[in-house]
């Protein structure tokens, strides 16, 4: 039986010398048609609308589109003209399901380029986390690699190949990948987790409960970086960083309270005293540019010491290193002030007493004079820290004293 083309007069030779060429010269102003006329019409559509997703989208497919619409006139040339045996037609038919398996795969990447493209540009600049940030580059290439090792076992399982195997194996590759790669893993989800919770980020200063401190450098998903008042760089895993107690000294706002503790002597007038720390907790907030004075001064006494009238004082500064400069000078202006007064801050002093009948020698050692500031009614002292006085074992009633600690400076 004859062909169709030999049927209205043509051979098989003329056939394939006019129909090739007119099949492919079709294709081609098809594909130019749709790249350089209804492409550009579809965006200006889609210009209109409140979103530019569509927009990336339709770019993103425009040339995978022109290039199927080729690829489906190069087989609709090879397959039409020819009446190929059914083991050659097979064989194309096995080439061109391969082809446009690879067309589809590059076709779904493009598009998943694109969409994390316009959610990258359009949608992480308004979100509060860095976490889409920093996940969004892992995300495209764990996007890409999902699509084109789908994409490969799908052209493997066309030419017959078992890819059960193949499954499997990347299967039990994995586990072995991700037991050999546990540390860098649990890095990996605790960087997720710090991201997330936004407990930190770049230029506050922490201090973890190991006693590190600094300024934090960068979050990343391996590790988090500090640089410390030395101007040295500290790395620590994630995976220690999400398990540390972390004091945030930029939260919940950079303000820090200064806290100075004071004490005056008990022969103070104590009133007097409360005036005049006001009076330069009110000068500072005036003058110094690193109070807060809306917060304002606080003053409260907190107790009776050993040796003193203990208070606190209580301000706010701007920032952690104005605290430090608003510390210094409420201390100096206060032990001016405090001088000016006559208001004495005792060094530590502690009173013994000891039985009436207690011998001179015993307080200092046989041989030796007593203090001339001992009592002789009584054996009552007053000394300096520094000293301690053991009284004789062997005498009842004896009361031993310990050393209170050195005075400051």
């Amino acid at each position: 039986m004859g062909t169709t083309l030999e049927r209205i007069g043509l051979d098989g030779l003329l056939l394939l010398l006019v129909a090739w060429p007119a099949i492919i010269v079709i294709t081609i102003v098809i594909a130019f048609l749709f790249h350089k006329v209804i492409f550009p019409v579809a965006l200006r559509i889609t210009n209109r609308t409140h979103t530019n997703l569509d927009t990336r989208l339709l770019t993103a497919a425009r040339l995978p589109i022109t290039i199927g619409i080729v690829l489906v006139g190069v087989y609709a040339a090879v397959i039409a003209p020819l009446e190929l045996p059914p083991a050659q037609s097979a064989l194309v038919n096995l080439a061109a399901r391969a082809v446009a398996l690879a067309w589809l795969t590059w076709l779904v990447a493009s598009l998943a380029a694109h969409a994390l493209g316009w959610y990258e540009d359009t949608i992480a600049p308004r979100t509060r986390s860095e976490l889409d940030d920093h996940l969004l580059p892992i995300a495209r290439r764990f996007a890409y690699s999902i699509i084109y090792v789908s994409g490969g076992l799908l052209i493997l399982d066309q030419f017959s190949v078992n890819i059960s195997p193949l499954i499997a194996g990347l299967g039990l590759g994995g586990l072995a990948v991700s037991l050999a790669l546990q540390p860098t893993l649990s890095n990996l989800f605790a960087g997720t987790y710090v991201m997330t919770e936004g407990v930190v980020t770049e230029g506050d200063y922490i201090e973890l409960e190991n006693g590190i401190s600094g300024y934090v450098v960068d979050v990343g998903w391996r590790s988090t970086r500090l640089r410390t008042w030395r101007n040295n760089l500290v790395v620590i895993p994630n995976a220690r960083f999400a398990e540390t107690i972390i004091t945030n000294y930029q939260e919940p706002e950079p303000a820090v309270n200064v806290f100075v503790t004071c004490g005056v002597s008990y022969d103070s007038d104590l009133r007097r005293v409360r005036e005049v720390c006001q009076e330069v907790m009110d000068d500072l907030l005036d003058t110094s540019p690193n109070a807060v004075k809306e917060y304002g001064g606080w003053f409260g006494y907190d107790s009776f010491g050993d040796s003193n009238v203990n208070f606190w004082l209580f301000l706010q500064a701007k920032d952690r290193l104005a605290s430090f400069e608003l510390q210094t000078d409420l201390m100096r202006d206060l032990h001016r002030r405090l001088a000016d007064e006559g208001i004495v801050i005792n060094y530590p002093v502690r009173t013994l007493q000891f039985p009436p009948d207690l011998p001179a020698e015993a307080l200092t050692g046989p041989g030796q004079r007593p203090p001339a500031t001992a009592r002789s009614s009584g054996r009552r002292m007053r000394r300096r820290p520094r000293t301690t006085v053991h009284p004789p074992q062997d005498l009842p009633g004896g009361s031993a004293s310990t050393e209170s600690p050195e005075p400051p400076g």
